[in-house]
C-alpha cells in the first residue's frame, strides 16, 4: 500500500490555485494523497477578465460567484479547501500607484495574518507546502503578502513556544515556490505552433521580454511530470468563469502538443529537513523514505 502524503497549497485569489500547479496537485490526488488549497483572500477586488462574463448581475455578486467558483474548481481538482478570509488587496494601477485600501491583506501586519494559517497547517499537518517565490510570480501586493505569511507559517507551525492555542505543533517537512511564467517555456510553445503551421499567440510577449530579465527556469529544482492531468487542470480553470476567457490563449496550445512539448510543472525547493537530491521529479522526494522509514 502508498503511504498517503499531504500537500498544501497556499495561494493568493481563487483561480491562483488552478493555473499554478493544478496538474501536479491533481496527480498526487489519483495517486491517493491527500491535498488542500489555502486562498488567503476572496478575490473580491478581481475584474472580470471573460467577456461573457461582464455582466451587471455579475459585477453586483463578484464576491459570492468567486466562492462558488472555486468550490467547484476544488471539485474538480479533487482537493480540500480552507479560506484565510482576508480582503482582496486589489492590483493597484498608475504612476504613482494609489494606496491599498484599508485593512485589505497586503497591509495586515504579518503578526496577525500569519496564525490563522498556522492553525491550517496544525490541522491538516502537511509534509510538503507550496506557495509563491519572493517576487510573489508577479508583483501583485497579495501574492508577495502570501509569500510571507507562508514562510512565516511554515517556521512557526512546529515551534511548541509559539501559538500554543492554535493546536498541536506540526512541521512540514519541504517548502517549495512556485513562479511566474518562464521564457524557455513560452519559446518552446512559440516554435512549436509556428511547426505545426499554426499561428502563435506568443510572438508579441516574447519580442517584449528584456534580455536582461532573468529566466525562472534558472530557479528551478524540480518538474514534476504531469501532463496526464492537464486536462484536469483545463476544467479547473474554466471553473473559475469570471477570470477566465476559454478562448484565450490559456488554451491557445493543444494538449496534445503541451504532452510533447512540457509535461511537467516546475518548482523550487526553498526549505527541505529531508534528505533529497536535486534535479527532483516529485514534491515529496525524501519525505516517502522518511515517512515510512
Amino acid at each position: 500500500m502508498v503511504e498517503k502524503l499531504r500537500l498544501m497549497a497556499v495561494h493568493a485569489h481563487p483561480d491562483d490555485e488552478s493555473s499554478k500547479g493544478a496538474a501536479t496537485m491533481a496527480r498526487y490526488v489519483a495517486e491517493g494523497h491527500e491535498v488542500m488549497v489555502v486562498t488567503c483572500t476572496g478575490g473580491e477586488a478581481g475584474s472580470v477578465l471573460n467577456p461573457a462574463m461582464d455582466r451587471p448581475e455579475v459585477l453586483e455578486n463578484m464576491a459570492e460567484i468567486r466562492r462558488a467558483e472555486m468550490a467547484r474548481a476544488a471539485e474538480i481538482l479533487g482537493v480540500r479547501h480552507r479560506w484565510l478570509g482576508f480582503v482582496d488587496s486589489g492590483l493597484p494601477e498608475g504612476d504613482p500607484l494609489p494606496p491599498l485600501p484599508e485593512g485589505c491583506f497586503a497591509l495586515v501586519p504579518l503578526e496577525e495574518s500569519t496564525p490563522p494559517l498556522v492553525q491550517v497547517i496544525r490541522e491538516f499537518r502537511p509534509h510538503v507546502i507550496v506557495t509563491y517565490d519572493e517576487n510573489g510570480g508577479y508583483p501583485h501586493p497579495d501574492h508577495i503578502r502570501c509569500h510571507e505569511v507562508s514562510v512565516a507559517a511554515f517556521d512557526a507551525a512546529g515551534d511548541p513556544d509559539r501559538y500554543p492555542d492554535l493546536g498541536e505543533p506540526w512541521q512540514p517537512l519541504k517548502l517549495y515556490y512556485s513562479h511566474g511564467f518562464s521564457r524557455a517555456k513560452l519559446m518552446a510553445f512559440h516554435e512549436a505552433l509556428l511547426a505545426a503551421g499554426e499561428e502563435s499567440p506568443y510572438a508579441e510577449w516574447l519580442a517584449g521580454w528584456g534580455a536582461d530579465r532573468p529566466d525562472v527556469m534558472e530557479r528551478v529544482t524540480t518538474q514534476v511530470e504531469c501532463a496526464d492531468w492537464f486536462p484536469v487542470r483545463d476544467e479547473a480553470l474554466k471553473a473559475h468563469a469570471t477570470q477566465i476567457d476559454p478562448t484565450s490563449r490559456w488554451f491557445a496550445v493543444p494538449l496534445e502538443t503541451q504532452r510533447e512539448v512540457w509535461p511537467t510543472e516546475e518548482y523550487e525547493l526553498a526549505r527541505s529537513l529531508v534528505d533529497s537530491t536535486v534535479p527532483e521529479d516529485d514534491l515529496f522526494a525524501g519525505v516517502r523514505e522518511k515517512v515510512t522509514a
